[in-house]
């Protein structure tokens, strides 16, 4: 398992992006459970954020791609907004542990 970062350095409906073995990804939090996507647009395969660790819409509420606007939820990376409308999010396993770490799962 590759350690990401502490869980403190994600809070609440926020995210941060990680390059990884697997290609980058984010982590974002929400209601104190940790959710973990590849950084890439189902639509055009294009990186979502818009500046970095910029991931969620204006209200902190979805993932928004910065290219076209699409929003997807984030319990389970659907896109319930824009052209990839009813596409996903790849999500990747990440693991959080009682050392306060959050590892992504190989």
């Amino acid at each position: 398992m590759q350690r990401l970062c502490n869980t403190d350095d994600i809070p609440e409906r926020e995210a941060r992006g990680f390059d990884t073995d697997k290609g980058p990804i984010f982590i974002t939090q929400r209601d104190g459970a940790f959710y973990g996507y590849l950084n890439n647009c189902p639509h055009l395969g294009t990186e979502l954020e818009y500046q970095e660790n910029q991931f969620l819409d204006m209200d902190r509420e979805y993932i928004i791609c910065s290219t076209h606007g699409a929003l997807f939820q984030v319990e389970d990376g659907a896109c319930i907004f824009g052209p990839c409308q009813g596409d996903h999010l790849t999500a990747v396993e990440i693991s959080v542990h009682s050392d306060g770490g959050i590892y992504l799962v190989e």
